[in-house]
């Protein structure tokens, strides 16, 4: 996979090496000195495209003037042929190096050749990857913060699958212990109260008191009428429990393909405690001698492990505890299914258990000690409309929910304003995710796209249609706008190695924003239609090259590219 930066960057060492061989046989520089010397992009182009410090990194072991054997370097430069077509000699002995059209020419070569895997790599060898993300409690709607979780674990497993590992994405459905149980209270209560009038029957003081409990009771009402009103309550709410759970699953699937997430497994936490698996993990540490009793519990004693608390695994009343539980979903991950990496997307909240659970992963009976565990914990997000922060939906009264909120906002605008830096806190002002003008960044990017397309079939119809790379003449792409413009195509695979590499997929989100810009500058200050054929159709190509990317990026992040707008 092509990456012209990289490419640039190996060039300048292999020009300046052989430079260095022809001076030492002219016999003006010494021989044997093996030189560890930098590359680096200037941030002002008129001081070169990129330099190196080879001259002052040879100094020392040569004994000569930094300048001196920059000038011998200079001197001795065979570019003809190479991505350069000059080399100047700067400051106390940097040499900078000037980019040529054949340079250019390659950018835009690479990105035909590859088409949509323009960017991608093989960085992580197809190693085994897994990314679990929203996970939200299955007991209630999909909330905002669930929204933004899903938008950054799809998109983080879309940059490393670019990246070369081979990504699976997961879903944990809590479908067991205290919480569901209280879901399964709440339901069965409200159920009651539609028969026998809310009066005669307590509503749980720790049950969910939400409108989606009784809309659930409502359709389990409609259902099987009062044919369950006088089961035993056990079995009531195990039925109940069912009805609920596979309703709310439902509608979470539903939300996300709407939302355009789709995974590979939805894994029960039921299925975990049905195999054995959370008895078995515990039994494990407690054989190890890293658990104790108290008041009746079962305790891990974590903090011999690296963590500032110890964490019960098994209650007193026999119920084993979420901690357990996640426990042996990762022994599932890691052991069981292979997974050689995991990452875990998180809210705020859940800091200090990742801080704790990294400490129990050194327990040498689980399995996985060494093993690449990693949270990305996402902060909190905050709705903005007229400039208010909004808590409700106007709709419905209620706490706005996915659902709700891609009722009001597409699901493009919504995708690229939940893509932001993960750690930051994100403000969302639904306004402006609504504008249709630059100051709305999807719109600002998606208009680049369509505008380009727009440009192209124009031409297409007076019968200039798009050429090959190697069909146009790159030296006619002179201007700095011209350049600047495929200097920023060049920078996507690295843009994708570092978003991976961060997990921080909203570099996307800002080269996308960079591109657009750099297209609409050129598009502004030259003419592609009436120019004299040559530069026509290099203009052309260029544009063509713009929108490939910009499509492919969109793409990338579940966006679409939009032709017309």
């Amino acid at each position: 996979m092509a990456n012209m930066i990289q490419f640039a960057r190996d060039e300048v060492l292999a020009l300046t090496q052989a430079a260095y061989q022809k001076a030492v046989e002219a016999g003006v520089l010494p021989d044997g000195i093996e030189v560890k010397a930098s590359v680096d992009i200037p941030k002002d182009s008129k001081n070169g495209d990129y330099a190196t410090s080879f001259p002052l990194a040879a100094a020392k072991e040569m004994k000569l003037p930094p300048r001196a054997i920059a000038q011998a370097l200079a001197d001795h430069l065979e570019l003809n042929g190479s991505s350069f077509e000059k080399v100047e000699i700067a400051g106390p002995g940097f040499l900078n190096f000037y980019l040529g059209p054949t340079w250019y020419g390659r950018v835009l070569e690479a990105i035909e050749t590859e088409g949509e895997s323009y960017g991608a790599s093989n960085e992580g060898q197809g190693k085994k990857l897994m990314v679990e993300f929203v996970s939200a409690n299955p007991t209630g709607t999909m909330t905002i913060g669930n929204a933004r979780g899903g938008v950054l674990g799809d998109a983080i497993a879309s940059v490393l699958e670019r990246a070369g590992y081979d990504v699976w994405r997961e879903f944990y459905v809590n479908d067991a212990g205290n919480q569901v149980e209280k879901f399964a209270e709440s339901l069965e209560a409200r159920y009651l109260q539609l028969i026998q009038g809310e009066d005669a029957v307590a509503f749980p003081e720790d049950g969910y008191h939400g409108h989606d409990i009784k809309d659930l009771a409502n359709g389990f009402f409609e259902t099987y009428g009062d044919q369950y009103l006088t089961v035993e309550s056990g079995q009531r709410r195990e039925v109940m429990r069912k009805f609920g759970l596979e309703h709310n699953i439902a509608k979470m699937k539903q939300d996300l393909d709407r939302y355009g997430i789709r995974y590979d497994r939805w894994f029960l936490e039921s299925s975990l405690h049905e195999s054995g698996a959370v008895a078995e993990t515990v039994e494990l540490l407690t054989n190890a001698g890293h658990t104790y009793e108290k008041d009746g519990a079962l305790w891990l004693n974590n903090i011999a492990l690296g963590a500032d608390k110890d964490e019960v695994l098994r209650r007193s009343n026999g119920f084993y505890t979420y901690y357990a539980v996640d426990i042996a979903y990762h022994r599932n991950k890691f052991v069981e299914r292979g997974f050689s990496q995991v990452i875990d997307v998180l809210g705020a909240d859940h800091h200090g258990h990742a801080i704790r659970f990294a400490a129990t992963m050194t327990a040498q009976e689980l399995g996985m000690e060494g093993k690449k565990l990693d949270f990305l914990i996402m902060q909190l997000v905050q709705l903005l409309q007229d400039g208010k922060e909004v808590k409700v939906s106007k709709r419905s009264g209620r706490s706005i929910t996915l659902s709700d909120l891609l009722d009001e906002i597409s699901v493009d605008a919504t995708r690229f304003a939940f893509n932001a830096k993960p750690t930051n806190h994100l403000i969302f002002d639904l306004d402006l995710a609504v504008r249709q003008d630059s100051e709305n960044p999807v719109y600002y990017v998606q208009y680049a796209h369509a505008r380009i397309c727009s440009l192209i079939d124009r031409l297409q119809e007076e019968g200039n249609a798009v050429p090959g790379a190697t069909e146009i003449d790159p030296a006619v792409l002179s201007t700095e706008e011209e350049q600047n413009l495929i200097k920023t195509l060049s920078m996507l695979p690295d843009e994708i190695r570092f978003a991976a590499r961060d997990y921080d997929p909203s570099r996307i989100n800002r080269y996308l924003i960079s591109l657009a810009g750099d297209f609409h500058r050129f598009y502004s200050a030259h003419r592609i239609k009436g120019e004299e054929p040559k530069v026509l159709s290099a203009r052309l190509k260029l544009a063509e090259s713009v929108r490939s990317v910009l499509a492919n990026c969109l793409n990338l992040l579940g966006i679409s590219a939009p032709e017309k707008m």
